[in-house]
């Protein structure tokens, strides 16, 4: 692994962890998830594009963010059956 992303990758499982642990936390509210979420994909796409500058990365991950929220919409049979898994769940949400 490349030594300038593994900051980032260790960055990305601690966020994973901190989303998984606020679902769990009742007193939390749940868009504490939704931005560790969007701030975890930030980070996953900083770790994959690493010369790309900021404002450009910022985009890309909001791009990501707005498409994952509206294949929520999409609710097809097959793609419901993934989202029905705990993987799924956590990577494509379950409810717009």
């Amino acid at each position: 692994m490349n030594p300038k992303r593994f900051p980032y990758f260790l960055l990305v499982l601690l966020i994973i962890i901190l989303g998984i642990l606020s679902r769990k936390i009742t007193f939390l509210p749940l868009f504490i998830g939704d931005g560790l979420y969007a701030v975890m994909i930030y980070f996953i796409t900083r770790t994959l594009f690493l010369n790309l500058k900021n404002y450009q990365i910022a985009f890309m991950a909001l791009s990501i963010c707005f498409l994952i929220e509206f294949s929520q919409l999409y609710q097809a049979t097959w793609i419901s059956a993934i989202r029905n898994t705990f993987l799924g769940h956590l990577v494509l949400g379950q409810g717009f």
